[in-house]
């Protein structure tokens, strides 16, 4: 903490989500109680200890993995979710995969590294600034960024305030499978790809997103797709 005072295992636990930590890998800590996260914590620590042994860190994914369906999993009292969809605007794929022209729409935040979106106004903002302003993402516009699907991953950056970005750093299919739907291509698993993609980051004002999505539908559109990947981060 900045300020050196001790933190709370309470405010320890909700700071990985859009908090000072900004680590969606734990955001669910917030979804336990204290109790559950110390008991987490330890288990991680003792399957730790183990792993030093044997190489294997099988069991410490698996500790994650049963902690995140916990921490996720409403409790049976809980209210019904805020937003709830009876319908959606989904319609059947009408072709077969084989022969579909396929896009691709994230909420990563990559962009090409000679487009940079600009967040602000400002120019070459880092991550670190992202993170430390995710409440002005969280109350503004988002600006989606057009990727040509022909793009190599070195042109490719990725800023979000919203989640830590080192995996999509590494390996950019993380969050923005472009490779993979190439690999999909060629192996005649699908049609055709489109010219381009699309991201945005995802941690942004609802209400303003709304207002500009008929612009981006246009867009979207103009690419003659026939069904659209889209991955949420």
């Amino acid at each position: 903490m900045e300020n050196n005072e001790p933190e709370s295992l309470e405010t320890f636990r909700t700071s990985f989500s859009y908090g000072t930590r900004n680590d969606l890998n734990f955001k669910f800590f917030k979804g336990l109680s204290d109790d559950e996260v110390a008991s987490f914590l330890r288990t991680l620590l003792d399957e730790l200890g183990g792993a030093y042994d044997t190489g294997n860190i099988l069991p410490l994914i698996e500790a994650a993995y049963a902690a995140q369906v916990a921490g996720y999993t409403p409790a049976p009292d809980a209210p019904p979710p805020k937003h709830e969809y009876s319908s959606g605007p989904f319609t059947p794929l009408d072709i077969p995969l084989t022969k579909a022209r396929v896009g691709l729409l994230t909420t990563s935040g990559h962009f090409l590294r000679d487009d940079d979106p600009r967040p602000f106004g400002e120019t070459a903002m880092t991550q670190e600034e992202a993170v430390a302003r995710i409440s002005e993402f969280m109350a503004s516009a988002p600006v989606l960024s057009e990727i040509p699907s022909s793009t190599p991953a070195s042109e490719l950056r990725v800023r979000h305030g919203g989640y830590d970005i080192r995996s999509a750093e590494r390996d950019p299919n993380v969050t923005f499978p472009m490779e993979r739907l190439r690999e999909a291509h060629a192996d005649g698993r699908i049609g055709e790809i489109a010219d381009s993609y699309f991201s945005f980051p995802g941690a942004t004002a609802q209400g303003r997103l709304r207002k500009v999505l008929p612009e981006w539908v246009e867009r979207l559109h103009d690419q003659d797709i026939d069904l659209m990947l889209l991955v949420p981060v």
